[in-house]
């Protein structure tokens, strides 16, 4: 398989790794947007977070849950974000996490940023959605 993270999680491709489990690695972004942006990944090869067994999706949250604290430590704010998928902008096809440090002055915004705007949804439409998603 031609994944990058698969390279790395197989030692191919050298990271700076933090941490590892029984199924996931976190380490530092080759490309990062501040200092101390990191991504926490699972070793297996999936696409999307919905492909994940129960044991790997805990397994890769509870490395995220640990993480988010040493990260969260050097500007006390952290951007969490996955990309579930190419339209969302999942640039390399296999589940990863980043956790990024945030500060006030570094000219990112918050997630309504990305878009231009809010939707205005008919009453019918919000049902519709509502629909779908409800479990």
């Amino acid at each position: 398989m031609d994944c990058i993270f698969c390279k790395i999680v197989t030692g191919e491709i050298p990271a700076k790794l933090l941490k590892e489990t029984d199924h996931s690695i976190s380490f530092l972004d080759a490309f990062p947007l501040a200092k101390g942006h990191i991504l926490v990944i699972p070793k297996n090869h999936h696409q999307k977070i919905q492909d994940l067994t129960e044991n790997e999706n805990s397994d890769l949250f509870s490395l995220v849950h640990t993480m988010i604290s040493k990260v969260d430590s050097i500007s006390g704010s952290t951007l969490l974000a996955v990309h579930n998928g190419k339209d969302a902008g999942q640039e390399v096809p296999h589940v990863h996490v980043h956790l990024v440090p945030r500060s006030a002055d570094d000219s990112a915004g918050a997630i309504h940023s990305m878009f231009n705007g809010t939707l205005k949804l008919s009453d019918s439409e919000i049902e519709e959605m509502y629909n779908k998603l409800k479990i």
